[in-house]
């Protein structure tokens, strides 16, 4: 009997403990996204994504791959607002040039920890 008593103890530590590999509050788009990203070749460096509040709602970054392939800014709507970096330039689309100084809120959603 002790010895279930520990091993129940012991599942309820280590599940308290246990942190979700994506938020459930993220939206579905956003989770597909993710699962996509997931089948897909390991980059280097790491897929990521990552949630701020800009313009008074909230957003989705996905960091640019690599070289010339830029960033993605998506709503919650999986709407794509801009491409804040990377590409050809560096600095993205143009079509948000502030997000890097007026986003908030950071939280890393995902990061691909395939290696």
């Amino acid at each position: 009997m002790k010895s279930a008593i520990v091993v129940l103890f012991f599942l309820l530590i280590t599940s308290a403990c246990t942190k979700e590999s994506v938020p459930t509050d993220t939206p579905a788009c956003i989770k597909e996204k993710i699962e996509q990203m997931k089948k897909d070749a390991v980059a280097n460096p790491p897929r990521e994504v990552w949630q701020y509040t800009f313009n008074n709602q909230t957003v989705y970054y996905i960091p640019p791959m690599c070289c010339d392939i830029p960033s993605i800014l998506y709503d919650a709507q999986c709407n794509v607002i801009c491409s804040p970096d990377g590409g050809l330039s560096g600095r993205g689309d143009g079509k948000c040039p502030d997000f890097f100084e007026k986003r908030k809120n950071e939280k890393l959603i995902w990061r691909d920890d395939r290696k």
